[in-house]
């Protein structure tokens, strides 16, 4: 999945998928209290005896390079987004496994010093790859940048809260904030710190040659060799070093190539492991398929489909036991709500979707819809899903027009003026849960902004986008039971007028070496983490 609104070509990516609100809890007592975690020893939970110091990591990696770099206040396709966890910082990070914060380029959490201020003073001898120290006035930029509504950063609508960020002193900066907010340590992971100089000077050889602070530094961006070549940054001095002297991820799409890679040892780790390989792989690789909010979703033309009748169709007509049990070999669980069972702020919605081919059929008649143009997009993990969504639709009698894309061809279609109308409805995967866990963070990514809600949706202006916001708005001001109760009334408003809904929730299956990989933790997103790995392969 994606999002990058800085042009129309940095839209075109919406790859992303998967996570599991684990510690979100924590994460907002450690925020309200201003509190630290101090790292022991590496911070990784590694035996440093089964890992070689010039040891390599190798991996594949099931999406495509898109045409976007690897800004982060741009990017938000997943193969950038998941090298960037290596590379780049924020002053707080969440762990990719475990979905910890934890103070990263900060020296500690944000210390509250009321209940619109807070302090971060840097963490000290901070350094860029490049050797050149990072400033407050380094933060200062970058949150600028993001903040500034002429960038058209997607990231902005995760920080509502933040009024201004500025240097205290060459060390530690100020955030101020609009209205008191409890996930302040979450949400400022949503940020990296790049350095102003080096931006500023060149911001396309920036873009496509990320400098950061992160334990890794990128050698080879993929562009033209397919493969992402990372070395271990030296001047890296945090809590999450690199384990091993260097990392090559291969771009591989085609699963089949995918998997022989894996079982011949010429990688070490997977992610988007095919269900019919989830039984064959053997010792020393390992399998595992972590549940998260990664999840296959209809999104709805609200200028051919404006009719709720309609939109409402669509999702009774379709098979889930057979979509979830069959195509996606119980990786996927039917959707009983926008977020996942398990999240924090879970609540059966008003509305569940079951199959009930006779009221799918009538509220398309209500609705005069005699013909249904299906765009999906063509990743390899739900390639099964497809045919039985189609199946079902014309099962109806109604006429389908099928087509399938890739995902960057698919969102710049349905922005393009020939394509606006073209479409009814597009099947496509999806995960905002990469930058955070909250929500209030998983709703904003398709229902706060433009780009979504104006640009694809064709929703924005409506009396449901216009209700789901005004939830949002007011659940932001809340804290605990309040809020939870706030979003779940948010869940109900968009069960019923499910401009865009999720069909599943699944399981990410990744793949890795036991015997060659030390403290690998597979993740629920779309990707791999290498954070605190290391490996005995040299």
């Amino acid at each position: 999945m994606t999002i990058s609104p800085a042009s129309a070509s940095r839209r075109d990516f919406l790859k992303v998928s998967g996570a599991l609100g684990l510690a979100a809890g924590l994460a907002a007592t450690l925020a309200a209290c201003g509190g630290s975690q101090k790292p022991t020893g590496t911070g990784t939970g590694a035996d440093p005896s089964k890992i070689n110091k010039d040891g390599t990591i190798t991996a594949g990696i099931s999406y495509e390079l898109g045409t976007t770099g690897y800004d982060p206040m741009i990017t938000s396709a997943a193969l950038t987004i998941a090298a960037n966890w290596h590379t780049l910082e924020g002053l707080t990070e969440l762990h990719p496994a475990t979905r910890e914060v934890y103070a990263a380029l900060g020296a500690e959490l944000p210390k509250k010093v009321d209940d619109t201020t807070y302090e971060v003073a840097l963490r000290k001898d901070a350094k860029f790859s490049d050797g050149s120290a990072v400033t407050a006035d380094d933060v200062v930029f970058s949150f600028t940048r993001v903040l500034d509504p002429a960038n058209k950063s997607l990231y902005s609508q995760f920080l509502p809260f933040i009024d201004k960020v500025e240097a205290k002193d060459a060390g530690t900066v100020t955030i101020k904030l609009k209205y008191a907010f409890s996930l302040v340590a979450e949400r400022l992971s949503v940020v990296k710190i790049v350095p102003k100089a080096v931006v500023e000077a060149d911001a396309k050889k920036f873009d496509m040659n990320p400098v950061g602070s992160g334990p890794y530094k990128m050698t080879d961006n993929g562009a033209a060799s397919q493969k992402l070549v990372f070395e271990r940054n030296d001047k890296y001095n945090g809590p999450r070093p690199a384990l091993a002297k260097s990392m090559t991820w291969q771009v591989l799409p085609d699963d089949t190539t995918r998997t022989n890679a894996m079982t011949s040892g010429s990688v070490q780790a997977i992610d988007a492991v095919p269900a019919s390989n989830l039984k064959t792989l053997k010792d020393p690789v390992k399998v595992a398929a972590q549940q998260g909010f990664g999840l296959l979703f209809a999104m709805f033309n609200n200028t051919t489909f404006s009719n709720v009748k309609a939109r409402q169709a669509v999702l009774y007509a379709l098979d889930y036991a057979k979509i979830c049990d069959t195509s996606m070999a119980g990786l996927a669980t039917p959707a009983t709500c926008f977020v996942q069972e398990g999240h924090p702020a879970y609540k059966k919605a008003k509305v569940v979707y079951s199959m009930d081919a006779a009221k799918a059929k009538s509220l398309l008649a209500e609705a005069g819809v005699t013909t249904i143009n299906l765009l999906c997009t063509d990743h390899g993990w739900f390639s099964a899903v497809r045919p039985v969504i189609r199946e079902n639709l014309e099962a109806l009698g109604v006429t389908v027009k099928y087509d399938e894309k890739k995902s960057a061809d698919t969102y710049s279609f349905i922005e393009s003026a020939d394509g606006a109308k073209a479409w009814d409805v597009v099947i496509a995967p999806g995960d905002p849960s990469v930058f955070g866990d909250d929500a209030d963070l998983l709703m904003r990514w398709w229902y706060g902004g433009d780009v979504w809600t104006d640009a694809r949706m064709h929703w924005k202006g409506s009396e449901g986008q216009k209700a789901i916001q005004a939830l949002l708005d007011e659940a932001v001001k809340l804290e605990g039971d309040k809020q939870i109760a706030k979003w779940q009334e948010a869940f109900d408003k968009i069960s019923e007028d499910v401009p865009l809904y999720p069909l599943f929730h699944r399981k990410a299956p990744t793949a890795y070496n036991s015997s060659t990989l030390e403290n690998f933790k597979p993740i629920s997103l779309t990707g791999l983490s290498f954070v605190g790995t290391g490996s005995s392969k040299s």
